[in-house]
């Protein structure tokens, strides 16, 4: 009996972790169609295919060596097709918690949840640099991101490695429940470091500073890949709970999906009445980053928050998100997608009010780990940048640009105007 009940706990966490990484892989295609639906039709076809490719390049360099990185090593390569049904029963029958006790799971399934993190943290990057950077440049920064600056920066979290050996991140009280920081703020730095070399788009700011709107080619578009992306975070952080099968941890998971709902729900109506009163206009485009910046504040800790917190942190998110968007183009980072202010500025956000439901977290550990966080991410990116830029170059010519990256990078349109044939 007892053997058939630590069985059912490893079906049960395992298939759960299968179910919410195939939720977090959909969000690969939320973030095609936001950042299709987000650049100007011309364009459309090269980030589609930036979108598919990074996924399948992070999926396989992941696998090649990012998960050894980030877990010192792994099992990984070493027999993860088989698993020994006596040596589990037995590990787990010594065990006094039993059904209680910790997360019990295949080995294949966390490196298939782990894996299509890494594909979220690189899906940032492709809009924040689209409709001016060389498809093949974008793809050689992909390699080194999921092969290394990003393993290097979650075996220091997610891990428990020491930095550089020099402090543990844990130890001073550092917590990111799904990855406000170890995924979002990550991906906002490489993104960072990318638009500061590679420039704005041509005719984005005016001789006199002023700034030029470049209108999204497909609105519908981008709301689909908003509402994929709000399906897709209930696996995000709802497989982050690492275990259904008690009833105290299928009752946090219950929790992590209503928080999170919630504050994307606070985040948009923040946005949206924000962006009323500065525009005076419904902005459909603020109104959708700020749901993907409440779902991000909340990422860091969605267990702790009552509901009603939770709608607040993701309400502030949005605030935030809509004057960071409007910071940076004063400041003429150009990012097309909004990015980085809603990944980057509300993830540190995310990481920051953590200690205000979870009184285990220190504010002092989130801010070493988010400076740690950014500041190997940013830096290692700006060199990869920096190296692919004296190599092979960075950018499109301007008239490639002009005419739109679509045909010069892919040789095709998405949106191809009618011609006739005989």
């Amino acid at each position: 009996m007892e053997n058939n009940v630590f069985e059912l706990q490893y079906a049960m966490d395992t298939f759960y972790f299968l179910v919410c990484g195939a939720l977090v892989m959909w969000m690969a295609a939320g973030f095609a169609m936001l950042e299709a639906g987000l650049v100007r039709s011309k364009n459309t076809t090269e980030i589609l295919t930036k979108n598919v490719a990074l996924f399948a390049i992070s999926c396989t360099m992941y696998l090649v060596c990012g998960y050894a990185i980030m877990y010192d090593g792994g099992y990984f390569l070493s027999g993860i097709t088989e698993v020994d049904s006596a040596a589990v029963l037995s590990d787990f029958a010594a065990r006094e918690d039993g059904f209680q006790g910790g997360s019990i799971y295949s080995g294949a399934s966390d490196f298939f949840f782990q894996v299509v993190f890494v594909a979220t943290a690189m899906s940032i990057v492709s809009g924040a640099v689209a409709e001016r950077m060389k498809l093949w440049a974008f793809l050689a920064f992909a390699v080194v991101m999921t092969a290394v600056i990003y393993p290097m920066e979650g075996g220091w979290t997610w891990g428990g490695n020491d930095v550089f050996g020099l402090y543990n991140l844990g130890d001073l009280g550092f917590s990111d429940f799904a990855g406000s920081g170890i995924v979002h703020m990550a991906g906002a730095a490489a993104a960072l470091a990318g638009v500061l070399l590679l420039g704005a788009r041509k005719g984005k700011y005016g001789p006199n500073g002023e700034v030029r709107a470049i209108p999204g080619a497909n609105l519908p578009l981008a709301t689909l890949g908003t509402f994929i992306l709000w399906m897709g975070w209930f696996g995000f952080n709802g497989g982050s709970v690492l275990k259904l099968g008690d009833i105290a941890n299928a009752h946090s998971v219950a929790v992590v999906f209503t928080n999170t709902n919630a504050a994307a729900a606070g985040g948009l109506i923040g946005a949206l009445l924000l962006a009323f009163i500065l525009f005076r206009k419904a902005d459909l485009t603020m109104a959708l980053n700020g749901a993907l910046a409440g779902l991000v504040a909340i990422t860091a800790e969605p267990s702790t928050p009552t509901p009603f917190e939770a709608t607040l942190i993701g309400a502030v998110g949005g605030l935030i998100v809509v004057m960071s968007i409007l910071t940076l183009d004063k400041l003429k980072i150009d990012d097309p997608v909004g990015a980085i202010s809603v990944h980057g500025v509300v993830g540190l956000f995310g990481l920051l009010v953590v200690p205000l439901t979870n009184s285990d977290v220190s504010f002092s550990g989130q801010l070493i780990g988010a400076v740690t966080i950014f500041t190997w991410v940013f830096v290692a990116s700006l060199v990869v940048w920096s190296i692919i830029k004296v190599v092979m170059g960075l950018r499109v010519t301007e008239e490639e640009e002009y005419e739109g990256v679509d045909l010069s990078e892919c040789g095709m349109e998405a949106y191809p105007e009618f011609t006739a044939s005989k």
